[in-house]
C-alpha cells in the first residue's frame, strides 16, 4: 500500500503536444526511405555500367584495330532511340510533379504516356540489335557491345514493367496515398535510365568512328 502510494505520487500528468494520427505515412524525394533505396540501387547499377565500359576500353587498348572484323554499328535506330529517350524527360518530369501534387487524373495520363514511350523504346531497341553488324559470340568486340546494349535493355525493361504496374494501380482503388510517392521514385529511376544511356551511346556508336 505504501509502495503504491509512493508510485502514484511520482507520476506526472501527460499533455498531448501533437496528434500525429492524421499525418501521412509517406513522403516525397529525399524524405522518403524508398528514394534513398533507389539512389543506392542506381549507384550499384551505375558501377556495373562503368565496369562494362572499362572492359570495352581495355579491349580497345589491347587491340590496335577497332572494331574487330566488323564495321561500326548503324546510327539510324540508335539515334531515334536516343532522341525519343531525351523527349521522354518532359512527360517523366510532369508525372513526378503531378504525383507530388497528388493530381490523380494528370498522373494517370502521364503514366499512360510514359508506358507507351517505354513500349516504343523497347521496340526500337529490337531493331537496334539488328544493326550492330556483329554477333555476340563472334569475337570480344561483339561480346562487349552486346553486353552494354543488353545491360541497358534490362534496365529499360525493368523500369517499363514498374511503370505499367504503377499505371494499372493508379486506375484502381489503390490509386492514392503512397502510390503518388511511388510515381516520384519511378520517375527518379527513369532519369537514371536516360543518363546511363548517353555515355553508352557514345561508346558503342561514335567511338568506333572516331577511332
Amino acid at each position: 500500500m505504501t509502495l503504491g502510494s509512493h508510485s502514484s505520487s511520482n507520476m506526472l500528468p501527460h499533455r498531448v503536444v501533437l496528434n500525429a494520427r492524421q499525418m501521412p505515412g509517406y513522403a516525397y524525394g529525399p524524405r522518403s526511405p524508398i528514394w534513398w533505396g533507389t539512389v543506392g540501387f542506381a549507384a550499384a547499377e551505375g558501377m556495373g555500367f562503368a565496369l562494362a565500359v572499362g572492359m570495352y576500353f581495355y579491349l580497345v587498348f589491347i587491340n590496335g584495330n577497332w572494331p574487330l572484323s566488323a564495321p561500326p554499328p548503324d546510327l539510324l535506330w540508335s539515334s531515334i532511340f536516343t532522341t525519343l529517350l531525351l523527349i521522354s524527360i518532359w512527360p517523366n518530369q510532369r508525372a513526378k510533379r503531378d504525383g507530388e501534387r497528388e493530381g490523380l487524373a494528370r498522373t494517370r495520363r502521364n503514366l499512360v504516356l510514359m508506358s507507351l514511350i517505354g513500349v516504343a523504346l523497347l521496340g526500337i531497341r529490337v531493331f537496334e540489335f539488328g544493326t550492330l553488324h556483329v554477333r555476340w559470340d563472334q569475337n570480344a568486340y561483339g561480346s562487349v557491345v552486346w553486353l552494354l546494349l543488353g545491360l541497358h535493355t534490362l534496365h529499360l525493361l525493368t523500369d517499363l514493367g514498374d511503370t505499367i504496374v504503377l499505371t494499372v494501380l493508379m486506375f484502381t482503388r489503390h490509386g492514392h496515398g503512397k502510390r503518388f510517392s511511388d510515381v516520384g521514385d519511378n520517375a527518379f529511376y527513369w532519369y537514371f535510365v536516360v543518363a546511363s544511356w548517353l555515355p553508352i551511346y557514345v561508346v558503342i556508336y561514335w567511338f568506333p568512328r572516331w577511332w
